[in-house]
């Protein structure tokens, strides 16, 4: 059943706020696609009712703030992550040293694939 009414519309907006920053703390990426396609059918409903009738959003703009916060912290994250994976892979190719005096050294890596076959 879609909601009809603006209580109802922002009662819904505010369940998939709370479920939404459920899914940020636990890492459920997957869940927060889902969301964001229904954050976004009842944002444009809110937005479709009249102005008269439109309710006190001062609650919600706070949740939305809180969870944009929390997806921010997210991405942050991911993004170091990425950037770590991206040095792990270089550590596979060369690694690079300082003398005493402050002159880089590189030593190659050898990176060996090797496939054993066996009969």
């Amino acid at each position: 059943m879609e909601p009809e009414t603006a209580k109802e519309i922002l009662q819904a907006l505010d369940d998939l706020l709370e479920q939404e920053r459920s899914a940020l703390l636990t890492g459920d990426l997957d869940q927060m696609a889902v969301l964001l396609d229904r954050k976004t059918v009842l944002i444009d409903a809110l937005n479709a009712v009249e102005p008269e009738h439109q309710p006190d959003l001062d609650e919600i703009r706070g949740k939305v703030r809180r969870n944009q916060t929390l997806l921010d912290g997210a991405l942050q994250g991911i993004r170091q992550v990425a950037g770590r994976m991206a040095a792990l892979r270089q550590l596979r190719h060369s690694f690079d040293t300082y003398d005493e005096s402050g002159r880089r050294h590189t030593i190659e890596g050898a990176v060996t694939r090797q496939v054993e076959k066996r009969a």
